[in-house]
């Protein structure tokens, strides 16, 4: 078996994910993949091009300790508050992982070589203290591929498009609705129409639109069970990947439309769309289901390791599984909508249930770091 830390060359599955124009990330940092060597092996060899980070990540990172033990330290003695010490942590394994990844950004004219940080998700729902926030992680990173990730959330919306108006690359997260992408998509080029105005070149902002996928079939396929009918039972492991090829619809065709066209014209780029929640929850899909069933030019597929390793082992890459898939999808949604499971109440509970995990990990990580501040004799309050 090829293991992502072992590879010495792309393995099949992901050099054909990138021939059909998908960008391989990888949803998972910490200081000891940093140092190692571990992350600039995956980008070297490994076929990895990106970096996603979300609290969860850090949570699991910096929690354990390991390599953070001298940082802690310094920050302990400092007497910095535990929101200042786990920015300081967070943003310097950012900036240290973006300086792993340079030479892929450079050599794709910065479409690749991104590492993502996200704003405190407890700012979810406050929209000035999003874009302050924002505009401080990328002052923070100091990195020119560094991307924001800021949550889908009515009250991102607004921030999304002030932060790409001020020239800043954004990672859009947390999407988990039809309605919600399309007015993620007019966020953007709202902010691109902002920096335009102000004289910011437009070729200088990229952007990724993180539409979730497995929590979908997670929530749906339990209601499904619960229904228990052969009907409903044949639907399950469908509603995610029609949800998500619906959204590559949508996103062929608002940047196939007028607005962008004009905006392209000056330099803009697309806004990617970002498979993120790729791992199977279900024991019972293949491993690999969502990476397989979600190939198509111009997208990011961001996989947690066991996904990057299992791809790498036993991917099987048909070319495009998307496009082709519309009418499918529709009729997916469809009858799982005429058994009386609500689209729109699930991806609304997925979207809150969203921010409160990520509050919840966040929290966790405060925990962890103020306990390690007072065990070296400091206030961490």
């Amino acid at each position: 078996m090829i293991t992502v830390t072992e590879a010495t060359a792309p393995a099949g599955a992901l050099k054909r994910l990138a021939d059909e124009g998908v960008s391989v990330w990888l949803d998972d940092l910490s200081r000891t993949r940093i140092e190692s060597g571990g992350l600039a092996a995956l980008t070297e060899n490994g076929g990895v091009v990106g970096v996603t980070t979300n609290p969860s990540i850090f949570q699991a990172a910096i929690g354990s300790g390991a390599g953070y033990e001298e940082q802690l330290a310094d920050l302990a003695v400092r007497g910095v508050t535990v929101d200042e010490a786990v920015r300081m942590m967070t943003t310097a394994d950012v900036r240290a992982a973006a300086d792993v990844l340079r030479p892929v950004y450079e050599a794709t004219g910065g479409r690749d070589g991104r590492v993502s940080i996200e704003v405190d998700p407890r700012l979810a729902h406050d929209t000035a203290a999003t874009i302050a926030e924002a505009r401080q992680l990328s002052w923070l990173v100091d990195r020119p591929n560094v991307m924001i990730k800021i949550p889908a959330t009515k009250a991102g919306l607004p921030a999304i498009t002030e932060v790409i108006g001020a020239g800043i690359s954004v990672n859009v997260t947390l999407i988990f609705s039809l309605e919600r992408y399309r007015e993620v998509m007019d966020a953007y080029l709202a902010g691109l129409e902002k920096a335009q105005a102000a004289g910011i070149d437009l070729g200088t902002i990229h952007s990724v639109g993180s539409f979730f996928v497995s929590r979908v079939d997670g929530e749906i396929d339990k209601r499904l069970t619960v229904l228990g009918t052969d009907e409903a039972l044949a639907l399950k492991g469908r509603a995610a990947l029609a949800n998500a090829r619906l959204a590559y619809e949508a996103y062929e065709e608002v940047f196939a439309g007028s607005r962008f066209t004009a905006l392209a014209g000056t330099g803009a780029n697309r806004q990617r769309p970002l498979w993120a929640s790729t791992g199977v929850k279900d024991p019972a899909y293949r491993d690999t289901l969502y990476v397989e069933e979600l190939v198509a030019p111009g997208t990011v597929n961001t996989m947690p390791e066991a996904t990057l390793a299992a791809t790498a082992d036993h991917g099987d890459v048909q070319g495009n599984t998307v496009t082709g898939g519309y009418a499918q999808a529709r009729a997916d949604l469809a009858a799982v909508e005429r058994l009386g499971i609500s689209y729109d109440e699930v991806v609304e509970q997925l979207e809150r249930e969203g921010v409160t995990k990520f509050e919840a990990a966040w929290q966790d990580l405060l925990d962890a770091v103020t306990k390690s501040l007072n065990s070296k004799g400091v206030d961490g309050e």
